[in-house]
């Protein structure tokens, strides 16, 4: 299993800032990037190809929450962490208020695909800025409430440096907090989607 941390020459840690990761990439990849070496022999286009290609799945990542916690529980137990099929009790409301506005949305742009009078359609142009505004709100609430996960993300890699020589249990304290909250930044990142594609259909 390759180390996408010692690839792009990061830390092995919970977090990482967003632009020193970008800038590292971007000046790691530029001497394998295709256009360096389309003069060099088949042999090193290959070897550059294959190291322009990890250093792009190192980036893709570590740049995501989710992916870069699971990988790195991944790295410090020797194993995958198995996927969480069911939504946390605490997260049921938020997850049947999206899913209902989504439903809504989908329902309502069926019947817009119906619709050939001019009339009708202005009528339906005005429900279409409603839905799109309520769906934005929906993407601000779960926008902030990303941020909280963010937050706690950040106290757990604030005494990460420490854990590294207090006593096994700290560090697996450590590493249960990151099992718990790795999937719910795959929620975050399900929900997003859903309701940006909602969006962009109700504005054509």
């Amino acid at each position: 299993m390759i180390d996408y941390f010692a690839l792009l020459n990061e830390p092995r840690r919970p977090w990482l800032d967003p632009d020193s990761l970008k800038k590292k990439f971007l000046t790691l990849s530029a001497e394998f990037h295709p256009d360096r070496v389309h003069g060099a022999k088949e042999s090193e286009k290959e070897a550059a190809q294959k190291r322009y290609t990890e250093l792009n799945s190192a980036y893709n990542c570590l740049r995501d929450h989710k992916l870069r916690l699971v990988h790195l529980l991944e790295l410090e137990r020797g194993s995958r962490p198995k996927e969480v099929q069911n939504v946390p009790a605490g997260l049921m409301d938020l997850f049947l208020r999206v899913r209902e506005v989504c439903q809504g949305a989908d329902v309502f742009l069926a019947e817009r695909g119906d619709v050939d009078s001019p009339l009708l359609k202005v009528q339906m142009f005005e429900r279409a800025q409603e839905i799109t505004e309520y769906l934005s709100k929906m993407q601000q609430q779960i926008n902030a409430w990303h941020e909280g996960l963010v937050a706690r993300l950040k106290e757990i890699d604030s005494a990460w440096d420490g854990t590294e020589s207090e006593p096994a249990g700290n560090r697996e304290g450590a590493l249960h907090r990151i099992e718990e909250l790795y999937p719910l930044f795959s929620y975050f990142n399900r929900w997003t989607g859903q309701i940006q594609e909602r969006i962009v259909q109700l504005s054509f």
